[in-house]
């Protein structure tokens, strides 16, 4: 898929870099900012095509609560911190805010993923690392943490993944943190692959 460059600069969280943001929208996003994609478990429910935002906007509704439910440009989950889907923005049907927001998320998403694999800064993980927050970010879920809800692990962004281009300046120092020490998890999933982190020196 390809979407405006200039929109991505303009929009898109400023903590991702827009060559990573254009991977992150190929990989898991849509052409099309009006897109409600609704799923059932594995099975994807087919929905009738709309063409304005409040259109979208009602379909959407029509199926919180009762599927997973994926909106605009990211997909980004429109049932994410809503009780009643009234509650849902007409906003994510923007192209530029649907940007915004689901990059900031992503960002996060791509932040605990880094933590779980302990900061690396090898080129040979760092593309594995992106696959696998891209991933999670399709599914919600990583190392068996709800991945939308977790709490953001923050520090220093990640590095991004390379495709032979020069170094980056801004490389970071693997933290010594295990990446579960500082996310409290319900899962013991997590609990249990905690000492994946401990390995980094």
């Amino acid at each position: 898929m390809a979407i405006d460059a200039d929109l991505i600069q303009k929009c898109a969280d400023p903590a991702l870099k827009p060559a990573i943001v254009e991977k992150f929208l190929h990989a898991a996003g849509s052409p099309d900012p009006l897109t409600v994609t609704v799923r059932n478990g594995d099975r994807i429910i087919l929905v009738p095509p709309v063409k304005a935002p409040e259109e979208a906007l009602e379909l959407a509704r029509s199926y919180i609560g009762r599927a997973v439910v994926r909106v605009g440009i990211t997909q980004y989950p429109a049932g994410l911190g809503v009780k009643d889907p009234s509650e849902l923005s007409p906003d994510l049907f923007d192209a530029c805010r649907n940007i915004r927001t689901g990059t900031a998320l992503f960002g996060k998403v791509w932040r605990i993923v880094w933590k779980w694999y302990g900061n690396p800064t090898d080129d040979s993980v760092r593309a594995q690392v992106f696959d696998d927050a891209v991933e999670a970010w399709k599914r919600g879920q990583f190392e068996g943490t709800a991945v939308f809800t977790a709490h953001d692990p923050g520090g220093p962004k990640p590095p991004e993944p390379k495709r032979g281009e020069a170094p980056q300046p801004a490389a970071v120092a693997p933290s010594p943190q295990e990446p579960a020490a500082n996310d409290p998890n319900k899962s013991g999933i997590r609990i249990d692959l905690s000492g994946v982190g401990g390995r980094a020196p």
